[in-house]
């Protein structure tokens, strides 16, 4: 079952681009990563699928449901985690855990104290007096706390120290497995790469490409590592070179003869070829005429 539909679905503001003719899928059970910079078009496509703004064209389903004409069955079973939370002023923590529960007409009493303790997050606190990541692991409660069925997350780990986002993500890693659907918006390619299984790639409100993030990573392209003294100007293919003292690196698209002469010719001490991580596979999918955008 498709837990996330869209048919292309396109929203506008005036004459300025927003998301246009976005097909999309996402099973239920998957981890799914979606994936682009800012402006991109990721938060425009979350909020129009949680019917926050309205679309101009296209439609989009969520639990088989339309977003337009079923929104509040929809969102009663969604935990969602913007990329900047705003509170109430004056309360404190346990109160805004509360309310989220309240509004959702459950008790997520124990649950929250489990979330609140795994992320080291202070409850008797007032939210005015928390820095930006313990606001970020409020929100994450928030979203968490009621064991939603879909979990839609813009740019979640902004603000958490590295071990809080290890801790995050093995809560995610965790509600996976149990069934949970989830959402992953970023623009940490890496967040994407350990944790999602496959991955949309938007750019200029457009899907450029969606598949397995193995096949995503997958390309023609290698990163190569040379120890020595070689003679690399006249090689077509090369991009993103490193240099140091002794040793260059590169991403390298062209002929692998070709590669090899060139080194031949020079004094080559150590040699390393490897597949390029995803960070480097996606500027491949934003580069234009030979430039990155």
């Amino acid at each position: 079952m498709d837990i996330i539909k869209t048919a292309r679905l396109t929203k506008t503001y005036g004459k300025a681009r927003g998301i246009v003719d976005l097909d999309m899928t996402v099973a239920e059970g998957e981890f799914f990563g979606f994936i682009g910079p800012n402006g991109a078009g990721k938060s425009t496509t979350i909020r129009t699928l949680l019917g926050l703004i309205s679309p101009t064209s296209g439609s989009a389903e969520i639990f088989g449901k339309n977003i337009t004409t079923q929104k509040e069955s929809i969102l009663q079973n969604i935990g969602y985690l913007p990329s900047e939370a705003i509170f109430y002023r004056g309360m404190k923590v346990k109160d805004i855990l509360r309310l989220s529960a309240d509004l959702r007409k459950k008790d997520c009493t124990e649950e929250a104290k489990t979330l609140c303790e795994r992320l080291q997050l202070d409850t008797s606190r007032k939210v005015d007096d928390l820095s930006f990541g313990n606001r970020k692991k409020v929100a994450i409660v928030c979203a968490l706390q009621s064991n939603p069925d879909l979990l839609i997350l813009d740019e979640p780990t902004g603000g958490l120290d590295p071990l809080m986002q290890k801790e995050f993500f093995e809560i995610l890693k965790e509600r996976n497995t149990n069934g949970t659907t989830i959402f992953l918006s970023s623009h940490v390619l890496s967040e994407v790469q350990r944790n999602c299984t496959r991955a949309a790639i938007i750019r200029d409100g457009k899907i450029i490409a969606c598949d397995s993030v193995e096949v995503l990573a997958k390309t023609s392209t290698k990163r190569v590592t040379v120890h020595g003294a070689v003679e690399l100007d006249r090689l077509y293919g090369i991009r993103d070179i490193k240099s140091t003292q002794d040793s260059v690196s590169f991403l390298y698209s062209g002929n692998m003869n070709s590669l090899l002469e060139a080194l031949s010719s020079g004094q080559v001490n150590d040699l390393t070829v490897t597949e390029p991580d995803l960070e480097e596979v996606f500027l491949h999918y934003y580069e234009k005429d030979g430039e990155t955008v």
